[in-house]
């Protein structure tokens, strides 16, 4: 009966996906779709920032000593932006190292000509060909202070030989944000037209996690329509579209690098790659450049760490819609991000991210208490009925169709409903699918500890059972790496199932039996902070069944 309660289950969860897919999810955006925007695009007249580049690849150290360059450095980051080409494309996270061995900061951002080149891009273009414009060789002058900080923006200007001169002040806050100010000065009697961009390159795919689960790549969120391409996907076909508004960037895991177009004028997005991959915007509307005036506009950038209140605290303060979403908290939206949000403030209360999972796994069996509740009597009964179902197996075991009747006529009197065990499991599924999507996603839970041997909640137990846990010297495969939390799991599991009714069918039995011992190798490499929240489940529920098996009763007439 449990098994087929299991089966129920799962199926229940999927139809409950399916029909969200099909009715609330947004439109995958597939290669067709792709096709038909494409076409849709092509009228869209606006100029082509592609520049030809020939780049020898070397290291990030020795392409940083090439050129020139501008400090930068707040609270949160730091780097530097090259006088040539007035690129971003040098920053380091200050607060966030490269591994719990490895005390290096986590380096982002680097020059073109580097191996992993990424940086970021801005200007104007024009159509006229005939007008000299600033290129990723152009070198410029700085005015004013040399650093760049919090408190102090820098300007940086260039003049060509048509009586134009090219300014940039940058200005940084406390944390991630860049705001670009470019400008424009015609000191001739011509009048020009340009459009302004902005434009993020990197040079190859970096090091991915490649699960389903997770969207690394490009990424946009354009008049509320929400694109997430692959690296791969790109690499076979561009997506362009026209917007009113939005925002567009490269996602990493744990890492955002995107742009904010100027606000209020409509603004033509590309992905594509060209030995590069390249995500960028161009203004569809140009800026008139009258006789001895000037033009100017104002982009902004944010190449940040993906904490949440972070995210969202841009979102809010900028007034950019779904920029929430630049963290991937996937089609569970709605059950992911407020469980984050419980176990943040779990944290603030008690300091520490596992006994922030386990309050949380408390409230959760809290507010589900009646239905488990529910659930669990009913289960119980099943469980006291077993020596009278055995008795009519018995009595019936040659006529099937009376066995069921019988069977049903049992379950009525008694007011037992034998599905009312795959509720429990039921709610368990999209809330343990969140909770593994927070682990996974979620910065603030990179390289947390919990107690002991567990070091970072978001990576798996790293203890064995096939060297008594560290205890013997040599280290194991990784598919013998089964820990002592995911062992606890499967043990409280295993305690859990006796608990419940057994299965009528023999072999369902010995299935059954070896069911915890499956989830315990299933579940060994997952993230540590789950396996502790469905261990600590277990043992909130084999309390609840307990309690409630020792105050039911049932009566069948013989």
């Amino acid at each position: 009966m449990e098994t087929r309660n299991v089966i129920a289950a799962i199926s229940l969860s999927a139809a409950v996906i399916i029909l969200y897919s099909l009715f609330f999810a947004p439109p995958p955006i597939t290669k067709e779709n792709l096709a038909e925007k494409n076409k849709t695009e092509k009228n869209t007249d606006t100029p082509n920032i592609e520049q030809k580049e020939n780049v020898t690849e070397i290291s990030r150290e020795e392409a940083l000593s090439q050129s020139k360059r501008i400090q930068f450095e707040n609270q949160s980051i730091a780097g530097s932006i090259s006088l040539k080409g007035a690129a971003i494309d040098d920053l380091t996270f200050k607060e966030y190292n490269v591994s719990l061995d490895n005390k290096e900061k986590i380096k982002l951002l680097a020059p073109r000509n580097a191996t992993n080149g990424y940086l970021i891009e801005s200007g104007f273009i024009t159509t006229d060909k005939n007008i000299e414009i600033p290129t990723a060789e152009t070198i410029w002058s700085v005015s004013g202070n040399n650093k760049l900080t919090d408190q102090s923006p820098i300007k940086l200007s260039w003049t060509n030989n048509q009586g134009l001169t090219f300014e940039k002040e940058i200005s940084l806050d406390d944390k991630f944000l860049f705001t670009i100010k470019q400008r424009i000065k015609n000191s001739s009697d011509k009048k020009y037209d340009f459009y302004s961009y902005g434009q993020i390159i990197r040079n190859k795919i970096p090091e991915i996690s490649n699960f389903y689960i997770l969207h690394e790549g490009l990424i946009a969120d354009l008049d509320d329509e929400l694109i997430e391409e692959d690296y791969d996907d790109i690499q076979e076909k561009k997506f362009s579209k026209t917007a009113q508004k939005g925002w567009l960037g490269i996602g990493d895991k744990y890492w955002i690098t995107s742009l904010i177009p100027p606000s209020g004028k409509e603004f033509k997005t590309t992905f594509d790659y060209k030995n590069k991959f390249r995500a960028n915007f161009v203004s569809t509307e140009p800026l008139e450049l009258g006789k001895n005036s000037s033009i100017e506009d104002k982009m902004q950038v944010i190449v940040a760490a993906k904490r949440v209140e972070i995210i969202d605290g841009y979102a809010e303060s900028l007034n950019i819609d779904k920029f929430d979403l630049a963290i991937d908290w996937g089609f569970l939206y709605f059950i992911t991000k407020p469980l984050f949000h419980g176990i943040d403030y779990f944290f603030k209360l008690l300091g520490n991210y596992g006994l922030a999972i386990i309050a949380i796994t408390f409230c959760i069996r809290l507010a589900f208490f009646p239905l488990a509740n529910f659930s669990f009597k009913s289960m119980a009964k099943m469980k006291a009925l077993q020596p009278e179902m055995a008795r009519l197996k018995d009595l019936h075991k040659d006529d099937k169709m009376k066995l069921q009747q019988e069977m049903m006529a049992l379950y009525k009197k008694e007011k037992v409903n034998p599905m009312s065990g795959c509720l429990p499991i039921l709610v368990q599924i999209p809330v343990f699918f969140a909770l593994y999507k927070v682990l996974f996603v979620t910065i603030e839970m990179r390289q947390m500890p919990f107690f002991g041997w567990i070091q970072d909640l978001s990576e798996r137990d790293p203890t064995s059972l096939f060297n008594l846990f560290g205890l013997l010297p040599y280290d194991v495969p990784s598919f013998l790496m089964i820990g002592a939390w995911p062992i606890a799991m499967g043990v409280s599991m295993f305690i859990q199932q006796k608990l419940n009714p057994a299965p009528t069918d023999p072999m369902q039995a010995k299935i059954f039996m070896f069911f915890p011992l499956f989830l315990t190798v299933i579940l060994a490499p997952f993230p540590a902070g789950l396996v502790i929240y469905w261990t600590v489940n277990n043992i909130l529920t084999m309390a609840q069944q307990v309690f409630i098996m020792k105050r039911t009763t049932v009566k069948t007439a013989t």
